[in-house]
């Protein structure tokens, strides 16, 4: 089943299971889906399933930096409704790697590359999510780049 009916098929069964904060989640992410479809002109085809897996890697990416900022602004209220909002979004996305698989993926890149210095943190990052996809979060591969690189 394709991912945007699965959404929509998740989306009714939780506005008849009366879970409205569930169905209001999903119901933002498909309006998110349908403006990425728009901006990339292929509103009529839709977005293939990768595409949104991307959609979704953003908004989760986008919560994440809203819980961070709620926790810095003593907002745990704000903070907790955000989490719960990702707890739902990650459920359409692959499962994540673990630290250690971005190592190995690290690894790799910097070999193939021949990355040596900082200078090249870039690139290793690009090869890296170019092989783990919307699998592995940005910020932590970043980090661990940037920490195996400054070795």
């Amino acid at each position: 089943m394709a991912l945007k009916e699965q959404l929509q098929n998740d989306m009714k069964a939780a506005l008849l299971g009366g879970n409205r904060f569930e169905a209001d989640v999903i119901r933002n992410l498909k309006a998110a889906i349908l403006n990425e479809e728009v901006a990339k002109n292929k509103r009529d085809e839709g977005l293939a399933d990768a595409e949104i897996e991307r959609v979704i890697a953003r908004e989760v990416k986008k919560r994440r930096e809203s819980i961070a900022l709620y926790e810095q602004n003593a907002r745990q209220d704000l903070a907790d409704d955000e989490k719960k909002e990702v707890e739902v979004l990650e459920k359409y996305l692959p499962e994540q790697l673990s630290e250690d698989d971005i190592r190995t993926l690290i690894d790799e890149a910097i070999k193939t590359l021949g990355a040596t210095d900082p200078q090249m943190m870039g690139q290793v990052i690009g090869a890296v999510k170019a092989k783990a996809g919307t699998s592995a979060d940005g910020a932590m591969v970043a980090r661990l780049v940037k920490e195996q690189l400054n070795k």
